[in-house]
């Protein structure tokens, strides 16, 4: 699920996961982070569930996808599209 708050040029995108599924660390990995794994890990919220938010230029698109504990890779149900195999993000 993606919640988003946009701003004068940013747009504040939130990435939220049930706490538990699937199971262990789970980080959000795209064009806006250079692939990188770890670089926003999802945290526990105190409504049960996990997020992370990550301010992206507004009006742009981003490709990304879900990387959970062994090498577990998925896509976002709620994103805007696909790009290939990955989710697409429009800010």
């Amino acid at each position: 699920m993606l919640e988003r708050q946009r701003r004068k040029n940013t747009t504040a995108v939130t990435f939220v996961l049930p706490g538990g599924d699937p199971p262990g660390p789970v980080s959000v990995v795209g064009t806006f982070n250079g692939w990188q794994p770890g670089a926003h890990v999802l945290e526990p919220r105190p409504d049960g569930m996990r997020a992370v938010t990550v301010a992206l230029p507004a009006k742009s698109t981003h490709a990304f996808r879900y990387l959970a504990a062994g090498d577990y890779w998925f896509n976002d149900a709620g994103a805007d599209g696909h790009d290939g195999p990955n989710s697409r993000l429009d800010t």
